[in-house]
């Protein structure tokens, strides 16, 4: 078959495309590094927050900030460390949770499932890089030394566009993986937050001490507290949802596993041979068994590293802005709007030090705007281009990038680069990934026998709640995700519907039979009748012969060979088949399984031709019945009027009329 040569453009368009078919990339495409440096990447993400979290936690719980962003931290130690955890062990390669929950639920409900996740994994990451850019500008805006002397930076929209136009332009150049600039980036952004938080307690409890009193009168008066300490905890518990910010990144830190180094090395050609052909490590050899198990550590090691660190700042951070920052400077338009901490360092630690805190924010902002794109750039070609759900240029980085970029522009333009009005949608696609993974989680445990999976259940519910919550307190969120979801669907099955009539068969592989089938059979002409076997006995092969002889004017002399496909798993795009010979009574047949019945007949007809240099003839019988709903039932599940579609993708798969299959039908 001939291979189209792409252009110059086409060249750098499809640079690097990588050759994956499962849902995980293959190993040792990236370098291993200790399992700190690797928490600083997903850091960039997971840490960035700290800019805009506090201040979107302030402006929706207000006095309630510090208690409600406590149930949070003790959902992140209790709740989502915990269920991550073991994603982290059932995925090592860095599938997540999306290829657990693929696992578990079989065929098309398994890949509409991943479809919908998709959605907000989309709505997660898109929005992480629009949200970090807006905040980025909303950083560079604000700080005192751009208000004076650059008035023209005084328009976000433009800003943040320029920002993410940057970030696309980074990655259509070449994004290597950068680790040790994400270390660098992660530790002075935590230091100068660190500062900020010290020298916030100490205006708290040594030089403005009324603070306490006057921070407590007023959340005592609280209308939905009103002195009570039991609806205090009820309003934390109901306030909590909105402060769901502080919860991304556990996602990322499974995602990035493959870059940890375990503490146990083996032969890099042993890890390769055996990661190609297993998703299951418990098959594996005990050397490739305990690496991978080091891995896991060390994943571990990442994600409470992680959740701790966070759940330090994000209390400490609560605390300062709730009791320092003015209510007439948290709202639009006030200088702690979407910066909440940037305005405290600039307050009470001076300009120099603020402008110091701005330009670590805005790098860190930047770069995970990048984690968001790598991310997207990642879990997109995984899934989609397998499932036969997206163009084959999908696999390629550079027109994703543009694809992903535009549609940034999009949802700036319409947020209008508003860091609060984002946060609804953000929150949603957080809540929504990790209630799937809670959702996997336990079935999983569940599926084991394990007593804890009843732990599972109920944060499984308590994510569930704080999703449902988020979804009725920020409507927008669940707004944009279905929009997401929506496209992703159905430019999904669009693309689908284009691309059935591809070969779609990788390999085929025959038994010792099948081969002397087709060895016999290559003395003369090579007919091939296919059947759809109803009792495979010497009657049915007789009258189906006799049938096909008739209606086609085979000679008597010339003999056939019967070839019967059994309908697999028709969700699935493209895969291996297994060819078996079989003799009934003299009857010779070859029997297959696979998830599209013409695609099977095809690969067989042209590796019959490769193989024995002959043009092979095959024998159809006309289907009675709606054309339309026949290329519905063959685009859904994998058969139909099998002739007319069997003889589109030979077309396609060769060019050459000369060296094509024959295609008869008859009756």
């Amino acid at each position: 078959m001939a291979i189209k040569k792409r252009g110059r453009l086409g060249q750098w368009m499809f640079e690097g495309v990588p050759e994956v078919e499962g849902p995980h990339e293959p190993e040792g495409r990236h370098k291993k590094h200790p399992w700190w440096q690797v928490m600083c990447l997903t850091g960039v993400d997971y840490f960035s927050t700290l800019g805009y979290q506090p201040g979107i936690a302030l402006l929706a719980a207000g006095a309630l900030s510090p208690f409600a962003t406590l149930v949070l931290v003790l959902l992140t130690l209790f709740g989502a460390l915990p269920m991550y955890r073991r994603v982290a062990e059932e995925s090592p390669h860095g599938d997540g949770s999306i290829s657990m929950l693929e696992r578990l639920l079989s065929r098309w409900k398994g890949k509409m499932f991943v479809l919908a996740l998709l959605g907000f994994v989309a709505t997660s990451f898109i929005i992480t890089i629009t949200l970090s850019a807006a905040d980025a500008t909303a950083h560079i805006i604000e700080n005192p030394f751009v208000e004076k002397n650059l008035h023209f930076l005084h328009h976000e929209v433009i800003v943040t566009l320029v920002l993410i136009v940057l970030l696309g332009a980074v990655f259509l150049r070449g994004f290597s993986e950068v680790i040790g600039l994400a270390v660098g980036i992660v530790v002075v952004f935590l230091a100068l937050n660190l500062v900020t938080i010290g020298v916030g307690f100490y205006q708290i409890f040594w030089i403005q001490p009324d603070i306490i009193p006057n921070w407590s009168a007023l959340l005592w008066t609280q209308p939905n507290v009103n002195g009570s300490i039991f609806m205090l905890i009820a309003a934390s518990l109901l306030t909590f949802p909105k402060l769901a910010l502080g919860l991304s990144g556990f996602e990322t830190g499974v995602v990035v596993m493959p870059l940890v180094k375990s503490d146990v090395d083996v032969p890099k050609s042993q890890l390769v041979a055996f990661h190609s052909t297993h998703v299951d490590h418990s098959e594996a050899p005990d050397d490739i068994k305990t690496h991978i198990e080091g891995r896991i550590r060390g994943g571990k090691k990442l994600l409470t590293g992680a959740a701790v660190i966070m759940s330090f700042f994000l209390v400490g951070s609560s605390i300062i802005t709730t009791m320092l920052v003015p209510a007439t400077e948290i709202g639009p338009g006030g200088k702690a709007y979407g910066r909440a901490i940037a305005y405290l360092a600039h307050e009470y630690l001076g300009p120099a030090f603020g402008t110091a805190y701005d330009l670590s924010t805005i790098v860190i902002l930047w770069f995970a705007g990048a984690s968001a794109m790598a991310g997207l750039l990642n879990i997109v070609p995984r899934y989609l281009p397998r499932y036969g759900m997206a163009p084959d240029w999908a696999r390629a980085t550079r027109p994703l990038v543009m694809v992903f970029t535009a549609i940034c522009i999009v949802v700036t333009i319409f947020f209008e680069a508003s860091v609060s009005a984002q946060g609804g949608a953000y929150a949603t696609g957080v809540l929504m990934l990790m209630t799937s993974a809670a959702v996997a989680v336990t079935i999983s445990s569940k599926r084991m026998n394990e007593k804890k999976w009843i732990a599972f259940l109920i944060i499984t519910l308590i994510f569930g709640y704080t999703t449902i919550a988020n979804m009725i307190a920020q409507p927008s969120g669940i707004q944009i995700a279905g929009l997401f979801i929506i496209g992703i669907i159905l430019t999904s099955f669009i693309s689908r519907a284009l691309r059935t009539t591809e070969l779609r068969i990788d390999q085929i592989e025959y038994d010792e039979m099948a081969l002397e089938f087709i060895k016999e059979m290559a003395e003369g002409d090579i007919r091939v009748v296919t059947n759809r076997r109803e009792f495979g006995n010497v009657v049915e092969y007789r009258f189906k012969e006799h049938e096909k002889r008739i209606d086609n004017h085979i000679p008597s002399t010339d003999p056939v060979i019967f070839y019967e496909v059994d309908l697999g798993d028709a969700s699935e795009f493209k895969g291996t088949i297994n060819i078996r010979g079989v003799d009934v009574d003299g009857y010779k047949i070859l029997r297959t399984e696979s998830p599209a019945v013409p695609n099977a007949i095809a690969a067989l007809l042209l590796d019959i031709r490769d193989r024995t240099g002959k043009i092979p003839h095959v024998y159809f019988g006309w289907s009675e019945g709606n054309p339309i709903m026949y290329l519905a039932r063959y685009i859904l599940f994998g058969e139909g009027d099998t002739a007319p579609v069997t003889r589109e993708i030979l077309r396609q798969a060769e060019s050459d009329p000369e060296l094509r299959p024959n295609v008869h039908v008859g009756g």
